[in-house]
């Protein structure tokens, strides 16, 4: 995709990825676009990103018509598919894995727990996190403001969640708190 082109496109535009697959624009940045994958949910990518392939030309229909429509045709997909989570595959070495919580007293029994059904719950809370920052970013009672400061915390509950990123097969996965700030990388 020619990069002139790459940087000036809407919201509508249907876009091929060579990672993520298909998806639409959502969201616009200065230097990012949110987009909607269908089999990775929302992302935000690089409008630079070289993984953009191509421009699926496709009309754009009456529901898209403004950023008011848009937002309201997402949210009304996003609560549809609420439930629905993406499929983030574990890292190979973790699967089959054991994590044991040993307690200090030797006479009390250690907690055995699926590495499988722990990463489940912490993709489970990465994509409840991702819904309450949608919910808080299109809120309108919220001041923008408030809402600024309401997203710092939860910044701030990814970089607390770094830690499991070890656990996570693609590094697009991984959870990311403030930026430069991150030690796993």
């Amino acid at each position: 995709m020619e990069e002139t082109n790459q940087l000036n496109l809407g919201i509508g535009t249907r876009l091929q990825h060579t990672h993520f697959g298909p998806g639409v624009i959502v969201g616009i940045k200065y230097a990012t676009y949110i987009i909607s994958f269908i089999n990775h949910g929302v992302r935000e990518i690089d409008k630079t990103d070289p993984k953009l392939d191509e421009i699926i030309p496709e009309n754009i229909t009456l529901e898209i018509e403004t950023h008011s429509e848009a937002e309201r045709s997402l949210l009304k997909i996003l609560r549809l598919w609420g439930g629905v989570t993406e499929n983030v595959p574990l890292g190979d070495k973790w699967t089959g894995g054991i994590m044991l919580l040993q307690p200090s007293d030797k006479s009390l029994k250690p907690k055995e727990i699926p590495v499988e059904d722990f990463f489940h719950k912490i993709v489970m809370l990465r994509d409840r996190l991702r819904v309450l920052e949608q919910n808080i970013n299109s809120n309108k009672k919220l001041s923008d403001e408030e809402k600024v400061n309401i997203q710092q915390y939860i910044t701030r509950c990814y970089g607390s969640l770094t830690t499991f990123n070890v656990l996570f097969r693609n590094k697009e996965d991984w959870f990311v708190g403030e930026k430069g700030s991150s030690k796993d990388e």
